[in-house]
């Protein structure tokens, strides 16, 4: 190219990204807040609080049924902002995970959002990337594209600039080699892929163990619920004949029992959950992983750029003669220029691995200005790194010279046999490699070949037919991240094992993890891997730490043998070829920073750091979010037999209705900010990753847990009902005695949130409870202490003699309450 491109302005861009709209389609857009109200007020509580309301007006009581109706609408409004909040956080995710696009703008290139690309911007295609919009390709080197989403057709699609489908690329496809540059002339509906409504369109997802776990206790709840109000309202038919009141007191029973908070805790704590996590660098594309995050056993990572900086340098060149101890700025003698100019001249021209961008800025920063620097020269001929053949060769036409240049480099062994070395000699070259790979280098042999001009239209198929020379080898380092050991020492408290995987030389990649404190048990090269079976790769993996010699397609067979073996497996990967990896384990962990848009889609987490003290400490913040998740079923499972045992009461002890369906709804008032919020915000445990992880199929409740929250609600029953049953036999009048049980439980409903939270004790910090518990407190204070409001409710403020019983009852409640948290855990 004579001119660099320059793209479009990017005050041009922002003015058509006003007039045309984001590049995205309409299946993509979140729900709009009167689809999200239609859904609340088909919720269950909902109907329940309507259908009182109705019956009350069907028995005249207008006071009665104007309440309730003020229920719904306060039940709805919450309701309706968790469900606001929560839409808020996941649209938050929907826009970072949106795949990524390169442009050209004001001469420049720049990352944005697929969702920001207009018409007339310069895309920068290369391999791995998901096109984000229609174009036309203005520059194009061996460029592929998998079209497959449109046609259905899996065989890579070739294009060239010229010709009419051959020059265009389609939203959705994706680069499978090469590079290209294209001028975008279509977004959003107005793509191929738009067109016919395939893009962003919603797709089912299996529940993960817990929400299996959490429906069928829902389920159960509900049939018990059920079951109860129905004899009720037949118990009070018959032994009273009162069928309306009955009706009244079934439906109040029903509210009591229904666990409508476990769907809500489940949604809002795994959105939010994604949230706090893209807040430590890691973006959640499916928030079930969350809670899959807590059980995982393995960590199966890539070492250049998770465990090492990704910031390669040039630190040893050997010509086969002598060593050169290089640095970027260490000039190397002359005998060593030819090595240093032949990696140069096979590497890419544009750079984007690491290894790569070192070689470049190590010849541009010694070569550069002298006759080993080569602008004038043109790339031929590209031959990329093959699964059988770890080397790369490019083929340069000079101005100067009668004959092609071919340049190459890859791993040592396959140098060797690129150069079809004696075994004297290539027993001294791997010797070489293997000394330089033990000070923890990464080693690169370089080879260089002619080919006659005249037969350039003869180039081989293979890289074999040239006869190379052996140059040497390079060593480049890569400094391990400062944060790791700390992270890696967390994660085997944690009872959760790394397995390294790399391309390295074993030597190279047991100085790394010797470096990062990894438990050296026992290494495993690709080529063994290749060889075994499936059954001896799990045994093997029970032992090994290290992986070296790796290549993408092995990870597949890792993954599964992992998993044959019982283990919860995360792994991560950046490439195309990662992605059945990351598809087929636990926990995908795509790398953010590096990662191809095809890495990021298959996965379920991705790094935007790329650092895996991220990966740790999602874990970590994944376990406790199941620990938070497991607290808030058990508060529910704590304060719903209180309110279910003053609405059962009255028909078994023949005693007057003592809650309503309004005071019912009081109480989830309390209940349902407290699950979302209090619960939400509970900090770590002391002891959250000195724990084992938890089994793949562990139930969401321990049988001693379940027993410890029903013997606590049975508890909370027995305050309840005992003080109000002493208001009776006293005597005293029915607001006295509602007043009293209403005081009881919201004690008691605060005292579980204080206690139930945390096993450090009441005093463990989490600001976030701390409002609920005051607000529980000052609205008791209100609805007791301020006749016209009681009035309302039906609530008086009680004598001396009864408070201090509802205290009395209160503090049993917390003795007790207490010994089961000590006991249940």
């Amino acid at each position: 190219m004579a001119d660099a491109p320059q793209g479009l302005r990017a005050t041009e861009a922002s003015e058509r990204l006003q007039r045309d709209g984001y590049n995205e389609l309409p299946t993509s857009r979140p729900r709009s807040i009167f689809l999200m109200a239609f859904d609340v007020a088909r919720e269950p509580m909902a109907l329940l609080l309507l259908a009182c309301g109705a019956l009350y007006l069907v028995l005249g009581d207008v006071h009665e049924a104007a309440v309730l109706l003020v229920f719904v609408l306060v039940v709805m409004g919450i309701t309706l902002y968790q469900e606001h909040r929560t839409e808020r956080v996941l649209e938050a995710l929907r826009d970072l995970s949106s795949p990524r696009a390169l442009v050209i703008r004001d001469g420049e290139p720049r990352r944005i959002a697929g969702r920001e690309v207009t018409v007339g911007d310069l895309l920068v295609l290369t391999e791995g990337d998901r096109v984000p919009a229609d174009g036309q390709l203005i520059e194009a080197t061996n460029f592929g594209a998998d079209e497959s989403l449109l046609t259905g057709e899996s065989v890579p699609v070739a294009k060239r600039c010229d010709g009419d489908d051959e020059a265009r690329v389609y939203s959705g496809t994706l680069v499978v080699r090469g590079r290209g540059l294209a001028v975008v002339d279509a977004i959003g509906a107005g793509t191929a892929l738009g067109s016919i409504g395939r893009a962003l369109a919603r797709t089912g997802t299996v529940p993960t163990p817990l929400q299996c776990q959490t429906r069928a206790l829902v389920r159960r709840v509900a049939i018990v619920g059920l079951s109860l109000s129905v004899a009720v309202l037949i118990g009070y038919g018959l032994l009273r004949g009162e069928w309306l009141t009955g009706l009244l007191a079934g439906l109040a029973l029903a509210m009591s029992l229904l666990p409508e908070e476990f769907p809500m805790i489940l949604a809002v704590f795994l959105a939010l959950g994604g949230w706090r996590l893209s807040r430590h660098s890691v973006l959640t594309r499916h928030l079930p992983a969350v809670e899959t995050l807590g059980a995982a056993t393995v960590l199966c990572v890539d070492k250049t750029g998770t465990l090492t900086e990704n910031r390669m340098s040039v630190q040893a060149l050997w010509n086969g003669r002598e060593r050169f101890p290089a640095g970027e700025s260490a000039e190397p003698p002359e005998g060593f220029h030819a090595l240093a100019e032949v990696a140069w001249l096979a590497s890419e021209r544009d750079p984007y691995d690491p290894m790569e961008l070192a070689i470049h800025r190590y010849g541009a920063t010694h070569l550069a200005r002298t006759e080993h620097e080569h602008p004038d020269w043109q790339l031929v001929r590209e031959y990329p790194l093959a699964a059988g053949l770890l080397s790369m060769s490019q083929v340069w036409r000079s101005p100067r010279r009668r004959q092609l240049a071919i340049a190459t480099k890859g791993a040592p062994e396959a140098i060797v046999d690129l150069c079809h070395m004696n075994p004297a000699e290539a027993a001294r070259y791997i010797a070489a490699a293997h000394e330089l790979a033990a000070q923890g280098l990464r080693v690169l042999g370089v080879a260089r070949a002619t080919w006659a001009e005249e037969a350039e239209a003869a180039l081989p198929a293979g890289q074999h037919d040239f006869d190379f020379e052996p140059l040497g080898l390079i060593g480049l380092a890569d400094p391990l991240r400062a944060d790791v050991p700390a992270a890696i020492a967390e994660c085997r408290a944690a009872g959760i094992r790394v397995l390294m995987i790399t391309g390295d030389y074993p030597e190279t990649a047991a100085n790394i993890a010797r470096q990062a404190g990894i438990g050296i048990t026992s290494t495993l090269t690709g080529a063994e891997l290749d060889a075994m079976s499936d059954e001896e790769l799990t045994a093997r993996l029970r032992e090994v730490s290290v992986i070296a010699r790796a290549v993408p397609e092995q990870k597949l067979r890792i993954v599964r043998a992992l998993q044959a073996a019982g283990e919860v497996v995360a792994m991560t990967g950046d490439g195309v070829n990662d992605a059945p990896a990351l598809k087929a384990a636990d926990i995908g962990v795509a790398m953010g920073a590096r990662g191809t848009d095809v890495a990021r889609e298959a996965a379920a987490l991705v790094l935007l750091d790329d650092a895996f003290s991220s990966i740790v400490r999602a874990v970590r913040l994944g376990r406790r979010i199941y620990d938070n998740i497991r607290k808030a079923v058990v508060y529910v499972l704590v304060v719903h037999p209180p309110i279910a045992a003053l609405a059962l009461a009255p028909l078994l002890a023949g005693w007057p209705l003592i809650l309503l369906p309004e005071h019912i709804a009081l109480f989830e008032l309390l209940i349902a900010p407290a699950c979302s919020l209090a619960f939400e915000a509970e900090p770590d445990e002391d002891d959250l990753m000195a724990r084992p992880p938890r089994g793949r199929a562990a139930p969401l409740l321990s049988r001693s847990g379940l027993v410890s929250a029903l013997l606590a609600g049975v508890l909370g029953s027995t305050a309840a009902l005992a003080v109000t049953g002493w208001t009776i036999v006293q005597g005293m009048p029915l607001t006295t005695s509602r007043t009293a049980a209403f005081i009881v439980v919201v004690l008691a409903n605060v005292t579980t949130i204080a206690v139930w939270r945390s096993r450090r004790g009441v005093g463990s910090p989490n600001r976030t409870a701390g409002w609920v518990i005051v607000g529980a407190l000052a609205a008791l204070g209100l609805l007791v202490g301020v006749a016209p409001v009681g009035a309302v409710f039906g609530f008086v403020l009680p004598a001396t003699e009864v408070l201090l019983a509802c205290a009395a009852a209160a503090f049993a409640y917390v003795v007790g309450l207490l010994a089961l948290r000590r006991v249940g855990g």
